[in-house]
């Protein structure tokens, strides 16, 4: 019988071991939940002035509601939605009027237009916007520099962005436009595309130990009959 003993261990104990994994992905996944719904709370919560000073880890998702005109001029960043393809996220000079300090000239984000719209006459003017203030993190090692000359953008670059369009690097994701652009489908901000995988990571570290405690079982049976230490 003591022959078995370390094999016996040696399963136990890497079970142990991924079953600890499992519980602490576990753990992890409801603090991201909890995470996902102070976001989601602040998203979808009261409207708050626009800041003097910016502070993007304090005011990142900050709503909204502000009345102003969007001006001529436009940055195009090429995105994909589902069921309809390629197209791009719309990004305008919005002068923002009854604001503490005279109009503010800010960024834009009006949402998305199909490729076929990309060239479509776009509407100006006065409007009213809700939406959240935004700091994007489009942009990874793989993202394509963009091509400012061609306006076709890869990634909201917000300094870049900015003085292209000649306004403060503070952007505004619009979740409403009234009047709207028949062309542009607002794309708001939302909690939904924030990566939680934690339940996929548990559910796999749980499973290995099954399976690593089944091979171990198997490892043991054939021993005792094979007669082998």
């Amino acid at each position: 019988m003591t022959r078995y003993l370390a094999p016996l261990l040696f399963g136990l104990i890497g079970a142990a071991i991924l079953v600890s994994l499992g519980s602490w992905q576990l753990r992890r996944l409801e603090w991201k939940e909890a995470v996902l719904a102070e976001i989601d709370a602040r998203i979808s919560g009261e409207a708050q002035p626009l800041p003097r000073m910016i502070a993007p880890d304090e005011q990142r998702y900050q709503p909204v509601a502000l009345q102003g005109e969007i001006l001529r001029g436009e940055i195009r960043v090429l995105v994909s939605q589902k069921q309809v393809g390629a197209g791009y996220r719309i990004i305008s000079p919005f002068r923002v009027e009854g604001v503490t300090g005279g109009p503010r000239l800010l960024l834009l984000d009006r949402g998305f237009t199909a490729d076929e719209n990309k060239d479509a006459a776009r509407s100006t003017g006065p409007v009213t916007v809700t939406g959240n203030l935004h700091w994007p993190d489009d942009r990874n090692s793989s993202t394509p520099e963009n091509d400012v000359a061609a306006n076709i953008w890869f990634a909201r670059d917000i300094g870049a962005m900015a003085e292209v369009l000649q306004t403060e690097p503070l952007l505004v994701v619009a979740r409403e436009i009234d009047p709207a652009d028949p062309t542009i489908q607002p794309l708001p901000v939302s909690a939904s595309g924030i990566p939680n995988d934690h339940l996929q990571y548990a559910i796999t570290w749980f499973s290995l130990a099954v399976v690593w405690l089944i091979m171990t079982g198997y490892y043991i049976r054939r021993q005792s009959k094979t007669g082998k230490a």
